[in-house]
């Protein structure tokens, strides 16, 4: 069995057909996942998705790109709003200079509140890195210092080194459908590396569709296409992929729990 660890449900495209979009996810063996915030103020649809759908969970934060308009989200009420029982993990967050460079400031200070939420509570932050490799390890370094925190490297299309001090400060490294893409060789050669108790896989859903569905919207059911592709580049069984990843998303993602 999968985990897609992170998704976005609540984007029209799914929501439209969300029984569709689980049923596929189910006959697809994958038996869950999280839908992923990049608003607050979506909290109450996030919240609903993950209620009425059986291992759905959610998290909670502001996207990078989204925090000119959401600028004064603070660590504590990050931390009240994660207390739902179905909510395990904080983010996403981090820094986009590729879309948003404008905001680089305040993208700095919500990504040190998530930190801050993340360390407080011991939920996985969900860590978004566009072109900002160099300030989010700064970061990451600076705010360990502080006290550790748990976090996964999302979508992880960054360099060899933003992925070496991930993992050095006890991070997690997702690959997403990108790394089936001939153009995204460096990040398999990241992928193939990355230690088997820190790997998880995840769509991005609906971004991202990996081949053979590249161009297409993409959702859950197709991190199967993603993981057997990694299990091929890797050299193993893709039953014992999949087993190492699920292992690996409920060690992170300490708060989910299968009905």
């Amino acid at each position: 069995m999968l985990i897609d660890s992170h998704c976005h449900l609540d984007f029209d495209v799914l929501s439209s057909d969300l029984p569709g979009v689980i049923t596929r996810m189910r006959e697809a063996d994958v038996v869950g996942c999280v839908t992923i915030s990049t608003w607050v103020k979506e909290y109450a649809l996030l919240e609903k998705i993950a209620q009425t759908q059986e291992n759905v969970w959610f998290s909670i934060g502001t996207h990078p790109c989204n925090v000119a308009e959401e600028p004064d989200v603070q660590a504590s009420e990050l931390i009240d709003l994660s207390a739902h029982e179905k909510c395990v993990a904080i983010g996403e967050a981090g820094l986009d200079y590729f879309h948003n460079p404008e905001s680089s400031d305040l993208q700095k200070t919500s990504f040190r509140q998530h930190i801050s939420a993340a360390r407080q509570t011991g939920l996985p932050l969900i860590i978004h890195a566009r072109k900002a490799d160099e300030d989010i390890e700064a970061i990451l370094r600076e705010e360990s210092e502080q006290g550790a925190f748990p976090f996964v490297l999302h979508c992880f299309s960054s360099g060899a080194q933003l992925a070496k001090t991930g993992l050095e400060l006890g991070g997690y490294l997702s690959f997403s459908g990108i790394v089936t893409f001939n153009s995204a060789k460096e990040i398999l050669e990241i992928a193939k590396a990355c230690p088997s108790d820190r790997i998880l896989v995840e769509t991005d859903a609906p971004y991202l569709a990996p081949t053979p569905h590249r161009g297409k919207p993409n959702q859950p059911a197709y991190v199967r296409h993603t993981s057997d592709f990694l299990a091929n580049a890797r050299g193993i069984e893709s039953s014992e992929f999949d087993r190492l990843t699920t292992e690996n998303f409920f060690q992170l993602f300490a708060k989910a729990s299968l009905e």
